[in-house]
């Protein structure tokens, strides 16, 4: 059954993670995401509140990142940090996974991070009265052999996050097919997959969204839109 336009926008979290986004571009990103009805809108934590005032009433979430494009900050700093994001207004939270630890074999460490963020948002949107805060563990898929790729599979959903994302787009390389498929094999229905990284193009989100992605991350959303309007006209 071919992909309906509307169905392509509640894939999408309409991304600006530049360094120099300014106030304007912040806005320009909300209204645009409003007039596709995107999925989320994902900014830094400093533009949620401006993001969460200008998306009220709107069916778009406010998305937002920690410790982000690295993982390297500790867990208490990445703790901090979710929780501050809920309280000024995030529905989603993304945070990225330690590569480093992964790398030298301290999964203990990693599972533990993943425990303690994915706990401390739960407490904390009960605390401030919000619903189901969504949070995504972003990896740095480039980095990882698949049997990592599959190690951090298990600790992420045992850790009860919500989402997988293959990349942080900063990385040496963005989402694969290949990628989206292993994640999609290895995770139970209750767990989204988002791609991001290098998907520029309608044909680019079809191929991901067929490989088994629920969300797809890119800050080529309008055109995506616009062309796949276009190719169905």
């Amino acid at each position: 059954m071919a992909l309906r336009i509307e169905e392509l926008a509640k894939t999408i979290d309409h991304t600006l993670l530049r360094p120099d986004a300014t106030r304007t571009d912040i806005e320009q990103l909300c209204e645009d995401a409003v007039k596709h009805h995107f999925a989320a809108v994902n900014v830094f934590p400093y533009y949620v509140p401006l993001a969460a005032t200008l998306l009220k009433s709107h069916d778009v979430k406010v998305c937002t990142v920690i410790s982000f494009p690295f993982g390297g900050d500790t867990t208490r700093t990445k703790i901090r940090s979710a929780e501050n994001a809920v309280g000024i207004g995030a529905d989603e939270v993304e945070f990225v996974l330690n590569t480093g630890a992964m790398l030298s074999g301290n999964f203990r460490q990693v599972r533990d991070e993943i425990v303690s963020v994915v706990r401390a948002v739960r407490m904390k949107s009960v605390n401030v009265g919000k619903g189901l805060v969504l949070v995504k563990v972003i990896l740095e898929s480039s980095y990882l052999d698949k049997k990592l790729k599959k190690l951090a599979c298990r600790m992420i959903e045992d850790g009860g996050a919500d989402f997988v994302k293959t990349a942080t787009g900063f990385g040496p390389e963005g989402a694969t097919v290949a990628d989206i498929e292993l994640l999609r094999d290895e995770l139970s229905e209750s767990l989204g997959v988002k791609a991001a990284g290098g998907i520029r193009t309608a044909e680019d989100a079809e191929t991901m969204i067929n490989a088994g992605a629920a969300r797809i991350g890119t800050s080529h959303a309008v055109d995506i839109m616009n062309e796949f309007a276009e190719h169905r006209e």
